[in-house]
């Protein structure tokens, strides 16, 4: 069904690499942040969600922006330079443990969004303007493929990483309670159920739970962090001279 000679031009593995970027760095947030929020930190969902407009705000305008500075930046330099700013975000929210006053998330969340947002318009145009113009519908479906297949790879990596980053960090708080219980209590601080995590380790203090998860949350953000940074470098290396079709006004040539 997906025409794998098309891997052959460099731009084009450089294009799924993008793709597969935000999945790490942007969508997963979508869905722990949240969980961190309510679950372990005891916001109300509608607090929560406020919170959460600003990861997402920057998506209305950046993009557009971004559109624009393709007049004078290449779109795979935009791209990069996006990503690098996400990185920076993420290791920014990875200073913010559970606890400090909810204005301390939103600068970081605001940045990871400001990064995202770059390259999330011009990931599409990118997709056809890197192969042949007859074989853009196929680039396109294989975009499409890498994209959604690489967030679902992402969310259940990182949710077992952060369960098991847990775990590790549990034992190494010494939390009280029976060790057959530790995992499935760090199974349970991951998906954010407190409640039921103290029910596994009774004689476990809240402070101690909720400070393992933190260091665990902390560890968590650096991986992606690092994912995002080799995403930007490698797509400098691929895409740095890739304009959109409108602004090279020709069509592909095989590299």
């Amino acid at each position: 069904m997906l025409d794998l000679s098309l891997f052959r031009y460099p731009r084009f593995v450089g294009v799924q690499l993008l793709a597969a970027a935000p999945a790490y760095s942007y969508v997963v947030l979508q869905v722990l942040l949240p969980i961190r929020l309510i679950g372990i930190e005891g916001y109300s969902a509608m607090e929560a969600g406020r919170m959460m407009i600003a990861l997402s705000v920057p998506m209305l305008v950046v993009p557009l922006l971004a559109g624009q500075l393709t007049r004078w930046l290449t779109a795979g330099f935009i791209s990069g330079l996006g990503l690098l700013v996400c990185a920076g975000g993420l290791l920014w929210l990875a200073q913010c443990a559970p606890g400090q006053p909810g204005a301390a998330l939103v600068l970081p969340m605001l940045t990871i969004g400001l990064g995202i947002s770059l390259p999330w318009g011009l990931m599409d145009g990118l997709a056809v303007s890197v192969v042949p113009r007859e074989r853009a519908g196929m680039a396109t479906g294989i975009f499409s493929t890498t994209r959604v297949a690489g967030e679902g790879i992402a969310l259940a990596i990182v949710g077992a990483m952060l369960a098991g980053l847990a775990e590790s960090r549990l034992h190494g708080l010494h939390v009280a309670g029976p060790a057959a219980a530790l995992p499935e209590a760090a199974h349970r601080l991951a998906m954010g159920d407190l409640p039921r995590a103290m029910s596994l380790l009774p004689q476990a203090a809240q402070h101690a739970l909720v400070q393992g998860y933190g260091d665990a949350f902390h560890l968590l953000l650096y991986i992606p962090a690092a994912i995002t940074v080799v995403s930007a470098a490698l797509v400098f290396g691929f895409l740095s001279h890739s304009r959109l079709p409108h602004r090279s006004g020709s069509a592909p040539e095989p590299a």
